[in-house]
């Protein structure tokens, strides 16, 4: 089985990917945006064959590698990607160069948000009014329709890079002065005031194998803007709860209405007044370290899975006992240079059986905005049996872990 990866190298958790091919049996050649002498050890190690393009989104680029590699041989029987900014790269080389996978106009449906929540909402999936906006005065119009807050955010994004929650008129004419308009660029919303919610899965041959429900607190938005609060993220453990059984069917539903075969996936929904509005989908595995969580929950190689139904069709992992993980992302008092810490021995002192990750700046190191993401600066992550213990622990790590900067 021969496996072609696109950027094995970046992010730092691509590797785990890598790795986990490896553990199936397969041949995995990467293809590359920097020379191969800046890449880690650990990830050449695990190559079999490299080629190196000047950029991995570019789909000229991209096709002309896996052209070499397939003339060169072996066989080439997958080519994959897991970041979001790849997904519709890989799936359009799949498409010029006979590589069986997920179709391109599947994934566009779940990288563009515009395409994705129109053709979701013709098959009944529950969506924010919304609109592709191209200029101000579509952005204008919208607003007044609907009315404010609104939300306004690219069209092909992750992570709520770019997003913005606009409250009025005036804010809306601020926003629009620092935008770069054009078609295809934009999608307006409106705010949708609920509990948000992650649901994931490992999806093989059009069947759910795993599933993860996960709790924000406080939404992703939120929490990507604000350098006060400490930030989480939850897998529970209680998938037997009746309030549960909603948003796994409306997963089931979104994943057999894109036709997903073989994939892993990353939803977002939220829990509203009238009822679950679904967010968008990712055909591609959740970010921030999440699956990590999930080995951690599951007791077993969510990575090597992936691979194995990537290249065999199938899983192994049996799950005996579910275990509620998450994180927790803990900001600098400002922007700068890191200073000093104080309470990591607490938390190791306290809560260490149960932390199985964790990342400490060190004074010296210069700090990340908090646009940056929730593994930014600080962060821990934990597992416990119970759910409720389990975000009592990233709750204290919140409040006890202190990052200094000046």
């Amino acid at each position: 089985m021969h496996v072609i990866f696109l950027a094995p190298h970046f992010p730092a958790n691509q590797i785990a990917f890598v790795r986990g091919l490896k553990r199936v049996g397969a041949r995995v050649t990467g293809i590359i945006d920097t020379p191969l002498s800046h890449v880690a050890s650990q990830v050449k190690e695990l190559l079999d064959d490299v080629e190196v393009v000047d950029n991995v989104t570019s789909v000229a680029q991209v096709t002309d590698a896996v052209r070499r590699i397939q003339r060169r041989g072996p066989w080439v029987h997958h080519l994959e990607a897991t970041v979001e900014a790849h997904t519709l790269t890989a799936a359009h080389v799949r498409e010029a160069t006979g590589i069986p996978g997920t179709p391109a106009i599947t994934v566009e449906r779940c990288r563009d948000k515009a395409v994705m929540k129109a053709f979701l909402e013709e098959q009944g999936i529950p969506v924010a009014k919304n609109r592709a906006v191209d200029s101000p005065a579509e952005a204008r119009a919208f607003a007044a329709e609907v009315g404010f807050p609104v939300i306004l955010k690219p069209r092909a994004g992750a992570g709520a890079s770019g997003t913005v929650k606009v409250d009025d008129a005036a804010h809306l004419e601020r926003v629009m002065d620092e935008l770069r308009w054009g078609p295809g660029q934009l999608l307006m919303e409106e705010f949708l005031a609920g509990h948000e919610m992650i649901f994931d899965t490992l999806t093989v041959q059009g069947q759910v194998a795993y599933e993860f429900v996960c709790h924000y607190e406080p939404g992703v938005l939120h929490a990507m803007r604000t350098r006060e609060v400490s930030p989480r993220i939850v897998c529970t453990n209680r998938h037997e709860l009746p309030v549960y059984a909603e948003l796994r069917a409306l997963g089931r539903k979104v994943i057999t209405a894109l036709g997903l075969r073989t994939s892993a996936t990353h939803m977002e929904v939220f829990v509203t007044r009238r009822g679950l509005v679904f967010s968008e989908i990712g055909a591609r595995p959740a970010g921030v370290g999440m699956w990590d969580a999930y080995c951690e929950a599951l007791g077993f190689d969510l990575y090597t899975e992936w691979a194995r139904a990537v290249c065999w069709g199938d899983v192994h992992g049996v799950v005996h006992n579910r275990r509620a993980a998450g994180m927790v992302a803990v900001r600098p008092d400002r922007d700068g240079t890191v200073v000093g810490v104080t309470g990591a021995d607490a938390i190791q002192r306290v809560h260490g059986e149960h932390i199985f990750a964790a990342h400490i700046p060190q004074p010296g190191s210069r700090t990340q905005p908090v646009e940056a993401g929730y593994m930014a600066n600080a962060w821990a992550m934990a597992v416990h049996d119970d759910y409720d213990a389990c975000c009592g622990i990233l709750d204290d790590i919140g409040r006890t872990l202190k990052i200094y900067a000046r």
